[in-house]
């Protein structure tokens, strides 16, 4: 059977008292799972919901979600998976651009859902945890694996969001793929506080979990000392979270300990580059070795990860999942050598069937069997790949390249430097300088004068940024992921602060 569902299914068949999820004090086994899917699922056939239909879900993390989301893709409906946060005037568009039907809702905060529904003529079903009644339903219509399985709006930095199409077969094969390349068996308990809505959470988590046969703990909202004691309590073998979550943990006020979390043998980090000092200081602390990997919501979360069965490469996000190829391109599409830095490209069943009714952006993202990513990249002989940076992040100062990213890993390194996001702003003699918009350490001063001189003993003159501004706390998405395209780049251009050198660096 080809459909998203057909891993509960199979784990019900094989191992149906199995821990499958937990949210709090509520747990499923498989079979119990699968019951709980086919009842949502007849309760959704119930109100009209019908093969070949949009289905907006604006559900936060939960178990409803992963009930109510696998009742969608069993009936052989299309989830529009949204940020529960979303305004009125979002929705509406995500609504009229995918043309839905029907809506799943939270009991919470539900105003913006109801009032879209009502608005653009549907039905809604306010979710609420115990909401799914018991009952038999109906098995998972049969698809073809490029069947449109759910539908995920991208963030829109140049124009409206654009809706990208994850077929079945996209979740299951990089599920699958995932799942061998982490090593994961039945026996593997993950965790996330991550959003369901969003691909990391709902791709490369949950459909990795399931293709092991392995369980899903559920935490919401991010909590760090949370997160931490639930992976202690329920022993965890294996987390998932942004990079800003592991900074959170690493800094959490917590009595957990690296024995509290002896059984945690994967800490996967992704949405985001790791900065390498978040990653040793996390391991220094709590033991456990954060390996990080690389994807797109067009890849379905997932292209490379690093893996046990290889040397580790400091600051490469690792290889090609099974199943998969990468290679890096110049400008004019032609496959570059080994060291060569370029344009990032993926070829394999993860890569998204297109974007929604819009086949120019589609086709601009298209090179033969390759999807442009945008993003600069280089690998080694061995096939590893390294993520200079985004092609859109690049900063040419003064007709110099600048990487954003490696300024922020030697930023990272500095004591009193909690987050950092490194960006360009407009200047009228270079086109673009380089700005370090920073939150420091709580209870530490970062003097912009000192810390400029700092960068100077390590980085080239011309990459060590002019302009300074500390920020409470940076612009961060649903994820936790920091959001550089939040940070007003006239403003800070205008009322940054440019520090002289100062006459001794401090360490």
């Amino acid at each position: 059977m080809t459909n998203g569902t057909s891993l509960i299914w199979r784990w019900a068949d094989e191992t149906p008292d199995a821990l499958a999820l937990r949210e709090g004090e509520r747990s499923w086994t498989f079979a119990q799972l699968r019951d709980d899917i086919r009842a949502a699922a007849a309760q959704l056939a119930g109100r009209g919901v019908r093969a070949g239909e949009r289905v907006l879900v604006v559900v936060p993390t939960s178990a409803e979600f992963v009930l109510t989301y696998h009742a969608v893709l069993a009936l052989g409906a299309t989830a529009v998976t949204v940020n529960p946060l979303c305004t009125r005037r979002e929705l509406e568009h995500f609504v009229r651009d995918a043309g839905c039907s029907f809506a799943l809702g939270w009991h919470e905060g539900s105003e913006a859902v109801t009032a879209t529904a009502a608005a653009e003529g549907f039905d809604v079903w306010l979710l609420e945890p115990g909401c799914v009644a018991p009952g038999d339903g109906p098995e998972p219509v049969a698809v073809d694996t490029d069947d449109a399985a759910v539908l995920l709006y991208t963030s829109g930095t140049t124009g409206a969001p654009k809706g990208a199409v994850l077929t079945h077969g996209n979740l299951l094969s990089c599920g699958e793929a995932l799942a061998e390349a982490l090593d994961l068996t039945p026996q593997d308990r993950m965790g996330t506080a991550l959003p369901l809505f969003h691909v990391f959470g709902q791709s490369a988590v949950m459909f990795t979990a399931y293709s092991a046969g392995g369980s899903l703990s559920l935490l919401r909202p991010f909590d760090p000392d949370a997160l931490l004691r639930m992976a202690a309590e329920q022993q965890l073998t294996g987390l998932a979270g942004v990079p800003t979550m592991w900074n959170a943990m690493l800094h959490a006020d917590t009595d957990v300990t690296a024995e509290d979390l002896s059984h945690l043998r994967l800490a996967c980090s992704g949405g985001a580059a790791l900065p390498l000092q978040i990653a040793k200081a996390f391991r220094e602390r709590f033991g456990a070795l954060v390996l990080d990997g690389y994807g797109l919501s067009e890849t379905a979360g997932a292209s490379t990860f690093n893996r046990a069965i290889f040397p580790r490469k400091e600051m490469s996000v690792g290889r090609a999942l099974p199943g998969s190829k990468l290679a890096i391109l110049d400008e004019d599409r032609a496959q570059l050598p080994p060291g060569e830095v370029g344009e990032v490209a993926i070829s394999g069943p993860f890569v998204m069937r297109e974007y929604w009714r819009r086949p120019e952006a589609t086709e601009a993202v298209r090179h033969g069997e390759w999807f442009l990513t945008g993003d600069i990249g280089r690998m080694d002989e061995d096939g590893d790949l390294w993520i200079v940076d985004r092609m859109k992040d690049l900063v040419i100062r003064g007709g110099y390249n600048v990487y954003p990213r490696e300024i922020e890993e030697v930023l990272y390194s500095h004591p009193d430097v909690r987050e950092v996001a490194v960006i360009g702003v407009p200047d009228e003699r270079l086109g673009e300088e380089i700005a370090a918009v920073i939150t420091p350490q709580p209870g530490t001063t970062v003097e912009p004068t000192v810390l400029r001189a700092w960068l100077e003993e390590r980085l080239a003159a011309y990459k060590v940024p002019r302009i300074y501004r500390l920020m409470e706390e940076l612009p961060k998405g649903p994820t936790g992921k920091i959001l550089k395209r939040g940070i007003d780049r006239s403003d800070i251009a205008s009322t940054g602060e440019r520090p002289t050198r100062a006459a001794t660096p401090t360490t």
